[in-house]
């Protein structure tokens, strides 16, 4: 993993922030995307450059926005000096009941989860190609389990998950694309009552929520799997056997 450069989306925070910081423990080259938490990227960014001078670079970008992200790839390969791994891994999520869906709603779950993953690694398919490089897609369990009131964002999950597998084909075999499908890992940020996490974690075989680093050490394996491709691996805990 020396020298490589790795863009990853979402990477400010939770997750995102959890690869960024385990992939450069690696010896990686880290673009940190974000949208609106900019602060949190560049205090992120500034802790992985006092380790490892112009190892980190913060990209702002609306990834909804399609016309943009041939520039994003642009600032970053004319930073890092190329692109060997690209971790989708933004993503919105919040409820949709049936009844109360709009098509904003749509517009941000599908952009965000879907949309976006597609025409970036459409921008990034040459580059890639040239280094052999590879795309790790940040999927979801509930891309195959239906979550409650979620309609939206399980859609895009799934489509995703497709999405995964074709861009596997049609990019071999110069580039590899893999997914990984979280389970229960870190708590929701707006709060969950102790109840709902006794009743998610009785679901869970190994009986624990995961960590940001769970994810990460994926993300490696995937990246340094030579001849791994169109998989998707459940990091669940053992949720996904356990419904």
């Amino acid at each position: 993993m020396l020298g490589k450069c790795a863009l990853i989306t979402g990477a400010s925070r939770r997750i995102g922030a959890g690869i960024a910081l385990h992939l450069h423990s690696l010896g990686v080259t880290v673009g940190i995307h974000c949208r609106g938490s900019l602060a949190e990227a560049k205090t992120l960014c500034d802790s992985l450059n006092e380790e490892r001078a112009n190892s980190a670079q913060v990209f702002q970008a609306d990834l909804n926005n399609t016309a943009g992200l041939d520039e994003l790839l642009a600032s970053f390969v004319g930073w890092a000096g190329g692109l060997d791994i690209l971790v989708n891994n933004a993503s919105s999520f919040y409820p949709t009941p049936l009844g109360t869906i709009t098509e904003s709603d749509w517009d941000d779950l599908v952009g965000s989860n879907l949309k976006a993953p597609l025409f970036l690694s459409q921008s990034a398919a040459g580059e890639l190609r040239r280094r052999r490089g590879c795309i790790v897609n940040l999927i979801d369990i509930h891309a195959q389990r239906p979550l409650r009131d979620h309609s939206v964002y399980g859609s895009a999950k799934a489509g995703l998950a497709m999405l995964t597998r074709s861009l596997a084909k049609d990019l071999a075999p110069e580039v590899r694309v893999n997914g990984i499908a979280p389970g229960a890992i870190m708590w929701p940020e707006d709060g969950m009552s102790a109840d709902a996490k006794a009743s998610i974690l009785r679901q869970i075989p190994l009986g624990t929520p995961g960590t940001a680093e769970d994810i990460a050490e994926c993300v490696e394996y995937l990246a340094t799997a030579s001849y791994v491709t169109g998989q998707i691996i459940a990091v669940d805990g053992g949720r996904s056997i356990g419904w």
